[in-house]
């Protein structure tokens, strides 16, 4: 028995309670499932054995993994089960079946994921991410949340099929399903790229992004911002790590964020934005591929996930609170909110790498790998990109919703249970960015569950060091006195209602083009077309009518004949599977 429940993929504990959750309308019982779940789950990945398959078996020829821990899947999987502890805490005010089920069945796919250890089982488990993830979107009800969950599930899909197709392709040429480092050039590897790319958000496959995130529901946008890029993350540190093209899509990742953040005026697209600058330096850490760069590509996910998720919290609170998160409808909320003021500061403090905060701890080995590779303007990019996220998420979102000019509004505080989600992450944030006085305290209990944790030059690594510390601050100074120079004489960007074009003005002006001309096309065709594929249809409905019905071709014929026609249909099915999965 104890080895059977030690062989249950934890993820599968919250999709478990995602099912439940649907049909189970009394409130305290879903939230009760909510809460329990992530602590389930949590415990057997600790009891879990490491370096080992615990859950494998055939299925049409094909080895399925689909439990696998080891120490890049664990800290991913232990970061996940952690925020979906906080989720289901910040979550506690709301009474929504639809959004508790969808949350937690999307929460459990994305650990599940994490811990597979074939492209099938990867597959299953990332197609049902975006499923389950788009009703997150929907809930909010607007016509521009449908059309932009519309938008991500459709890219999110179109993910899952190439990864499907590239991994048969892989499977065809190779003979191994299993998830293994790979080299591109082969076209299956390039397919999985794709798909890995669309979900991590590579430039000019990242506007689903900004556009499906800010228009989710309050409790939606923070589980969606912990989870989908992180889970794509994982993918590529998994399979492509030392690819070199990685640090420059990261390092171009970091960059052009920044400055549609500066001017946009929705602060939680803001933290969109963001969220794409700060996965680019987990790229560039991927595409560096050394066991320093891979320990901080994967702390630095780690802090990200928290702070990302306290900084959306708190901006949800004020969302919820006011009605709105527009920086040009906020201001002066520090008076009547006062602990989200707190909480927002210390995730802006930890995203900006502030010294005795968790991007601190993080930010410094991904810096230190890139620095020591010799690629110097990709260093530079993801130096200015430093600075820049200390303009549009350290000082922006916390200057414009609670501080800057005084709106006039005067909410109440955050509801209790938002405070204590935001605390948890707060003090999560704070808890690893302290320096090791002494074993397992601070930076030292996370550099101790990294990939490469045993690894004696990572093991050296000491982010306190003078020189570090004076560089970040001297970076961090600087980028202050910019804004407060740029604010004194008017010069910083003001926040305007209005759109962002985004790269996505390519293929949209391309697609609705291609659109109209279709459109002209059929006009002039469709007609004469139409009228022949109806020729058709209805010569072989009636047909099929004939043959099926009472008195049709296979009634008469009795069981023998009917058996014989369905014999061959079957053969050919069977011959179809054969030859694809040969």
């Amino acid at each position: 028995m104890n080895g059977l429940i030690g062989a249950i993929n934890p993820g599968l504990v919250l999709i478990l309670a995602g099912c439940l959750a649907a049909v189970i309308p009394v409130q305290r019982v879903r939230q009760g499932l909510a809460l329990a779940a992530p602590i389930i789950a949590a415990a057997l990945l600790l009891a879990a054995p490491r370096e080992t398959d615990l859950a494998s078996f055939g299925m049409l020829g094909f080895d399925m993994v689909l439990y696998r821990v080891d120490s890049l899947s664990f800290i991913f999987g232990l970061a996940f089960l952690i925020a979906a502890f906080i989720n289901a805490i910040y979550a506690l005010h709301q009474d929504s079946q639809l959004e508790d089920s969808m949350g937690l069945s999307y929460m459990g796919a994305a650990v599940a994921a994490a811990f597979c250890g074939d492209f099938i089982s990867l597959f299953v488990f990332w197609e049902l991410t975006a499923i389950t993830s788009v009703f997150l979107i929907f809930k909010s009800g607007t016509s521009a949340a449908y059309k932009a969950g519309m938008r991500y599930l459709g890219l999110h899909v179109l993910s899952g099929m190439l990864l499907l197709f590239g991994a048969m392709q892989i499977y065809f040429d190779t003979g191994d399903m299993s998830i293994r480092a790979l080299e591109l050039g082969n076209p299956g590897v390039l397919l999985v790229f794709l798909a890995f790319g669309i979900k991590a958000g590579f430039p000019f496959l990242h506007t689903w992004l900004a556009d499906a995130y800010p228009k989710a529901t309050v409790v939606g946008t923070v589980i969606l911002s912990a989870f989908t890029t992180k889970l794509a993350f994982y993918a590529l540190a998994r399979t492509f790590a030392g690819e070199q093209s990685l640090i420059w899509i990261g390092a171009i990742m970091t960059v052009y964020p920044v400055f549609f953040a500066v001017v946009e005026n929705d602060l939680r697209k803001v933290l969109s934005f963001s969220l794409n600058n700060q996965l680019g330096f987990m790229v560039c850490a991927i595409g560096v591929g050394t066991p320093l760069a891979l320990n901080g590509a994967a702390a630095h996910a780690f802090c990200h996930i928290m702070y990302k998720s306290l900084l959306f919290m708190s901006v949800g609170a004020v969302l919820y609170r006011t009605g709105t998160a527009k920086a040009t409808e906020l201001g002066g909320l520090f008076r009547t909110m006062p602990w989200t003021t707190v909480f927002c500061l210390v995730g802006a403090a930890s995203i900006s790498a502030f010294p005795l905060f968790s991007g601190f701890v993080s930010k410094s080995l991904t810096m230190s790998a890139v620095a020591g590779t010799g690629f110097v303007i990709p260093w530079l990019m993801l130096l200015f990109a430093s600075a820049g996220v200390l303009e549009h998420s350290g000082i922006k979102i916390p200057y414009f919703a609670f501080f800057g000019h005084d709106s006039g509004k005067r909410p109440k505080e955050a509801p209790f249970n938002m405070l204590v989600a935001m605390g948890l992450a707060a003090f999560i944030c704070v808890a690893v960015g302290l320096p090791a006085f002494f074993p397992g305290f601070g930076f030292n209990w996370l550099y101790s569950i990294l990939p490469y944790a045993s690894d004696p030059y990572t093991v050296r690594y000491e982010p306190y060091t003078g020189d570090h510390i004076l560089t970040q601050m001297q970076l961090l100074v600087l980028a202050v006195f910019a804004f407060a120079l740029l604010q004194r004489f008017g010069a910083y960007p003001p926040e305007k209602r209005g759109i962002i074009i985004d790269t996505d003005i390519i293929y949209r002006k391309a697609g609705y083009g291609l659109a109209v001309w279709a459109g002209k096309v059929w006009t002039k065709v469709g007609a004469g077309l139409t009228g022949v594929f109806g020729n058709v249809a209805s010569r072989s409905f009636s047909r099929l009518e004939a043959a099926f019905s009472p008195r049709g071709t296979l009634a008469s014929g009795g069981l023998y004949n009917g058996m014989a026609i369905w014999t061959v249909v079957l053969l050919g099915l069977a011959l179809l599977v054969a030859f694809f999965i040969r």
